[in-house]
């Protein structure tokens, strides 16, 4: 999946930086960063580039079955195993609505403040490809359930990526459609075979209007939309899987002129690769403007491994999809608490006011409540909801533990995501559980161990050899002294094996304490308190 989204700040600011250079090199670099999707123009007077951003997502839906049929969806199944006769549209079969479906677009459409049409149509969308047996696509093109909705998202910026930035785009539509099958293919033998496992899994396509201006923006809009999915349910939204694609609308133009030329980039399922396929969409356009060229209304595909766009098909002569009513399916109709007729049953119908009143905490939401429960930072609390499971990780070790939670969010964010982000590790599969994780930080808080054994102790752990972090503690010999007469010893005898700094630290040169606690640290293998030893040291520097 994708790095995480306060990571593409750099990225857009850096490629602003390396095409603004290429373009004109008399241009100062610095004043390329401000803002995004503004390309500095030369000294020469030429008006700046601005960049337009619109996305189109295609969200699978989490539903046991397709949005037509009765056939099972599962991601791993093999090919061509899970097909109704409805998804190879044989002849005489007909389509029947999946409530599942309809009420996760409705949860969909009220997380993002849309309007829900009470009455909404189903169309068919005609093209013709291998994997799509009917020759058209189930989709709501006339009247989709819900429109008029808004999508806040938050950027990292800054030169530490401390400062946070809260931006939003308008959502146009949310649509239910059937997604198509799959093409295989298999370049050594110049063969394509089609799998049609994935032909009628239900889709909810979220169109998002051009309100964004770079890689970083559409990628970290992306992460909040399938973060609100994951969290109502409506979607796993796992990229990797194909259960959330992109496609990305871009076009350049100068401030106080209509909209250039858009290019689409297609099927994008990457985090990463949507902010650099945008990136590098944009900048492409610009160079091919700056050299007298013009840009073709074309779809684009993004190569991952070339790290460019690369043409697809043009759609200079508009396609005719020949959008027609779905016959076989009847408008779909919804209700709230004043429109429900008297003594329906309720498995009959789809009631909006129920499915309001059952919406769980929205991500932003938690965050809110992360920072003002336990005082942490905002941008702490971005990174806690962006990993699947930190939060609820968090959570337990703060429960288990006395440690202040301003400091357990350290131990969690710097030390254990930062171990697995090395080894590429989800939180589910972390071999520290939140349970060692308390135990070690009471250790550290009961001033058992200092923090750089805690470190040592979090290593062993991470073997994952069943050990408790105390049975860790004691077989290394990690416990703190606790002996204050033993340490009083061992720090005189420092003093007396280093006349020299002693004579510095009592000339006035204090910075040199530091050197004598180093060195008792090394003395007692790092098992002494550091606080403590500057105690006794200065007490006995002053007699």
């Amino acid at each position: 999946m994708a790095a995480p989204v306060s990571g593409g700040g750099r990225l857009c600011r850096l490629a602003w930086r390396r095409r603004a250079g290429a373009l004109h090199s008399g241009a100062q670099p610095a004043a390329l960063g401000r803002e995004p999707g503004k390309v500095a123009a030369a000294q020469s007077g030429v008006a700046p580039w601005r960049a337009v951003v619109g996305l189109e997502v295609h969200a699978q839906i989490s539903s046991n079955s397709k949005i037509f049929s009765g056939s099972q969806v599962q991601f791993t199944a093999p090919p061509n195993s899970l097909v109704s006769f409805f998804d190879a549209s044989l002849p005489g079969t007909l389509p029947v609505l999946n409530r599942r479906c309809v009420e996760a677009a409705v949860m969909t459409g009220l997380a993002l403040s849309c309007s829900i049409n009470k009455k909404s149509l189903f169309d068919r969308k005609h093209y013709f490809y291998a994997d799509l047996p009917a020759g058209y696509q189930i989709t709501q093109q006339r009247l989709p359930i819900a429109v008029n909705g808004n999508l806040s998202y938050t950027l990292c910026v800054g030169a530490k990526q401390s400062q946070m930035v809260t931006k939003n785009v308008r959502i146009k539509q949310i649509q239910l459609e059937q997604d198509s099958g799959k093409s295989l293919h298999n370049d050594a033998r110049s063969q394509t075979f089609i799998d049609l496992n994935r032909a009628g899994v239900g889709l909810m396509e979220v169109v998002m209007e051009p309100d964004m201006c770079c890689g970083e923006e559409a990628a970290a809009a992306v992460r909040e939309l399938q973060l609100i999915l994951q969290t109502l349910g409506s979607s796993q939204a796992i990229m990797a899987e194909g259960q959330l694609r992109v496609d990305a609308n871009v076009s350049v133009h100068h401030p106080g002129e209509s909209y250039g030329v858009r290019t689409e980039v297609k099927n994008i399922n990457s985090l990463r690769f949507l902010a650099r396929a945008v990136d590098y969409e944009i900048q492409r356009q610009i160079e091919e403007l700056e050299n007298g060229g013009t840009i073709l209304n074309e779809t684009r595909a993004f190569d991952y491994k070339l790290g460019c766009t690369i043409p697809m098909r043009d759609k200079e002569g508009k396609q005719d999809y020949r959008f027609m009513p779905e016959p076989n399916l009847p408008p779909l109709i919804l209700y709230d608490a004043k429109s429900l007729p008297a003594n329906i049953d309720d498995q009959q119908v789809v009631n909006i006011d129920w499915i309001q009143e059952r919406l769980p905490d929205l991500p932003s939401v938690k965050r809110v409540r992360l920072v003002e429960q336990y005082g942490i930072l905002p941008e702490h609390s971005f990174t806690l909801l962006n990993e699947d499971g930190l939060m609820e990780l968090f959570e337990d070790v703060v429960r288990e533990t006395q440690m202040n939670p301003k400091k357990v969010i350290g131990w969690v964010i710097s030390e254990l995501l930062g171990h697995l982000k090395q080894y590429d590790l989800t939180v589910k599969e972390s071999p520290v559980n939140s349970l060692s994780l308390a135990d070690l930080l009471n250790l550290l808080e009961r001033g058992v161990i200092s923090s750089s054994a805690a470190k040592q102790v979090l290593e062993e752990l991470w073997k994952g050899e069943g050990k408790t972090p105390l049975q860790i503690v004691k077989e290394k010999r990690l416990e703190l002294i606790q002996n204050q007469r033993e340490l009083d010893q061992i720090c005189q005898a420092v003093m007396e094996g280093h006349q020299e700094e002693v004579m510095e630290i009592k000339a006035g040169n204090k910075k040199v304490l530091n050197k004598l606690i180093g060195l008792v640290q090394r003395a007692t293998q790092r098992r002494a308190d550091p606080i403590l030893v500057k105690q006794i040291l200065e007490k006995k520097l002053s007699q």
